[in-house]
């Protein structure tokens, strides 16, 4: 079978194999708890390089003029499912209604309140940026008590905040009235999920605000440690993105648990921390639509993380509703993660 290969074409061959096999390992792990598979779940973290590997051996082996070509050539067709997920070719904007409304979800990482970020007036900045879009409902993460705004155009407000040396929550402030609010909390962690019924006209919206277990890869590699990874390095960062994925499956089965009893059309935002790739975000999102996946376009990149276009933030929609617009906004550095809006509408309209 590799009688006439070159020793490159041979090696090149030996990779593509252990390459498609990790690819389709890959697949299987959003159907896998993290539980009982947490290093191996890391891979989801990885699966659109795969992706793309997979296409540079498909190009190899067809300059090639090789049969071998099969071999990504099959993995690439199970997985075109995942493309759209990491990766979207056309934006769509779909007319607008006065039945629409919007919502934005933002990780403002406590509002600059420790001075990672050296630029002047950030919450101000964020407040403005608030003030220029204007979404009917806000969700905010990391929240904390440092805000120099109150957002104060907001009739209504569920505000969450707790902790000894860092106060910091999550919140939802909508135009529209609340009727009812609370929050979920999660074991271990100081992390959580606030809720709130909104009433539009005739319609009640739950919307959750989530934010979800930290993985700290920021903390974990910077410029210097990205040249001189190490073996033990290594090792300490697969074990703390594992050990968050534990506790990340347990809070979206929280999360699934308790929407599972809402009677109302619901919206979840938030910051995640997992991939679209995850069992996390698979239990999560149900049959729920994700905003991006419906009307996004190019990477999604959520996270300002300079060596991977990572989405780790998520509009995701009841299936009832429609998802009429969608964007991230790429432009507005004022936080580690990247604000996100989308504009809905309660029922599926006739185009």
């Amino acid at each position: 079978m590799l009688k006439g290969l070159s020793w490159i074409s041979k090696t090149m061959l030996l990779l593509n194999v252990v390459l498609v096999l990790t690819t389709l390992m890959a697949y299987l792990l959003p159907f896998l708890a993290p539980k009982w598979f947490p290093i191996l779940s890391v891979l989801t973290l990885f699966l659109p390089l795969f992706l793309i590997f997979n296409l540079l051996f498909f190009i190899y082996w067809f300059i090639q003029f090789k049969k071998y070509i099969f071999i990504s050539g099959i993995a690439l067709l199970l997985g075109i499912t995942f493309i759209n997920k990491f990766y979207n070719f056309k934006e769509t904007v779909l007319p607008v209604s006065n039945s629409d409304f919007t919502i934005m979800s933002y990780n403002v990482r406590l509002f600059n309140k420790f001075k990672w970020d050296l630029k002047a007036n950030i919450p101000k900045q964020i407040a403005n940026l608030v003030d220029e879009k204007k979404p009917d409902i806000l969700c905010i993460q990391e929240y904390s008590d440092f805000e120099q705004t109150r957002f104060s155009n907001y009739k209504y407000q569920h505000i969450f905040k707790e902790g000894k040396n860092i106060i910091v929550g999550n919140a939802i402030f909508s135009k529209y009235k609340i009727i009812d609010k609370g929050k979920i909390t999660f074991p271990e962690s100081n992390n959580n999920v606030v809720y709130a019924d909104i009433v539009k006209e005739n319609d009640t919206l739950r919307v959750y605000s989530m934010h979800l277990q930290s993985i700290k890869i920021s903390t974990a590699i910077d410029d210097e440690d990205i040249q001189q990874m190490d073996e033990n390095k290594t090792r300490t960062i697969l074990k703390r993105i594992s050990k968050a994925f534990t506790k990340q499956q347990i809070q979206a089965e929280l999360i699934k648990q308790h929407y599972q009893d809402c009677k109302y059309k619901k919206v979840i935002c938030g910051d995640m921390n997992n991939s679209a790739f995850s069992y996390v975000y698979r239990t999560i999102k149900g049959s729920m639509e994700d905003a991006f996946e419906t009307n996004g376009a190019g990477f999604g990149k959520t996270y300002n993380f300079k060596y991977y276009p990572a989405r780790i933030d998520y509009i995701l929609v009841d299936k009832k509703m429609q998802v009429k617009e969608f964007e991230t906004l790429n432009d507005f550095y004022n936080s580690d993660h990247f604000p996100l809006l989308a504009r809905l509408n309660f029922s599926k309209e006739k185009l």
